[in-house]
């Protein structure tokens, strides 16, 4: 007999034994050897577990739902869970297939079954489309993006998953549910639908005390290129995470780490791209005149300023933000009166169009010979 039929039949034995009957079309099979426990006392308990699911391609982890898919009910799930057994029920309705801790990858995986259950309709919104159901957030996310300075998921006392607002389930285990009014986008990193950066990042912050360890989190997100500052600031203030006092300080050294990154960025750009050297963090004055602001990059010959995009509003919206959007405006208007051509950069273009923020300058550098003589500035370093 070929060792499907084998698999089928003693499938049936299994189940036929208990007195549960079974259609003989499902997909159950087996489970690989990699999932068969060595032979003990309970090896016969562990061959009929085995025998109940699915092929060498089951999961190790399956919800009550999918085993009642494969044709296993509740109770001889719950049997196999018994000491001694071959399974453990990891999380409620769900279920490890191997004795043993489970490695971090199993924890986020569980977790995420755990949350992601069927989503009601009520969860729908207005569109009638419906949220993602659950994506693994905080430090456990920040470890699957790969941050150093985040713990590895296995060793997480607990990990945090977010859900929508309206769900009602609630925290178990090892799995913190935070409900959001506004669900992100999911990013999928390893197989593990995360929540992206910025958003674990504030969700991480919420839940630690240390300022060093905050202080690290954040200039490691900007320094390695995972994200902005701009974005992280944001989540942190929708989180109402700005007024404590140790994460205002791992802020003030986010933002400087992303004002270097960028300025590494654009020296690097005006290297590579074969342009003139510039004049580098300068100030600009009319003679005898006031002050009109301080420049990135100055061609004095050209009359060609670039300016870094750097601001992080600390609140969103907040009159401060607007002030300092309209000066930033003001100025460079009165440089462009003046006939100084300004080229605005953000970190962002920097970082994922180099190519395209480099024509733009060199195409605003030879322009200059078409266009009147600047007015004559006095430059000094900044």
């Amino acid at each position: 007999m070929s060792g499907l039929g084998y698999t089928l039949v003693t499938a049936v034995s299994a189940v036929a034994g208990s007195g549960e009957t079974r259609d003989m079309n499902n997909n159950s099979a087996p489970l690989s050897p990699s999932h068969r426990p060595g032979c003990d006392a309970h090896g016969a308990h562990a061959a009929a577990a085995h025998a109940d699911v699915a092929d060498a391609a089951v999961p190790d982890l399956l919800t009550a739902a999918q085993l009642r898919e494969r044709g296993l009910t509740s109770a001889r799930a719950a049997a196999y869970c018994r000491p001694g057994g071959p399974w453990q029920h990891l999380l409620p309705g769900v279920y490890l297939l191997h004795r043993g801790p489970a490695s971090g990858q199993e924890r986020l995986r569980a977790a995420l079954l755990y949350a992601g259950r069927a989503v009601p309709a009520q969860s729908r919104g207005t569109s009638g489309a419906v949220p993602p159901a659950a994506a693994v957030t905080g430090l456990a996310a920040l470890a699957v993006h790969g941050f150093e300075s985040a713990p590895p998921a296995a060793s997480l006392d607990a990990v945090d998953v977010l859900v929508p607002r309206t769900r009602r389930l609630r925290s178990a285990g090892f799995a913190r549910l935070i409900r959001t009014a506004a669900m992100p986008e999911p990013e999928r990193v390893g197989g593990i639908a995360v929540a992206p950066v910025a958003r674990a990042l504030a969700d991480a912050v919420a839940a630690l005390a240390d300022a060093g360890r905050v202080r690290l989190l954040l200039t490691e997100a900007v320094r390695d290129g995972y994200c902005e500052p701009g974005p992280v600031v944001k989540e942190l203030a929708e989180a109402r995470l700005l007024s404590r006092p140790h994460v205002v300080g791992a802020v003030d050294a986010l933002l400087a780490e992303g004002r270097a990154r960028a300025e590494e960025r654009l020296y690097a750009l005006v290297r590579q791209g074969g342009l003139p050297e510039p004049l580098w963090n300068v100030e600009l004055r009319l003679p005898g005149g006031p002050c009109l602001g301080g420049v990135d990059a100055f061609w004095p010959e050209q009359g060609v300023a670039v300016e870094l995009d750097t601001r992080a509003p600390r609140f969103c919206g907040s009159f401060d933000d607007d002030a300092r959007w309209e000066a930033c405006a003001a100025k460079r208007e009165h440089l462009e009166r003046l006939g100084i051509t300004v080229v605005h950069l953000t970190p962002k273009k920097l970082r994922e169009t180099p190519g395209q923020q480099a024509t733009v300058v060199r195409t605003a550098l030879t322009a200059a010979a078409e266009r009147e003589p600047a007015a004559y500035l006095v430059v000094l370093p900044r």
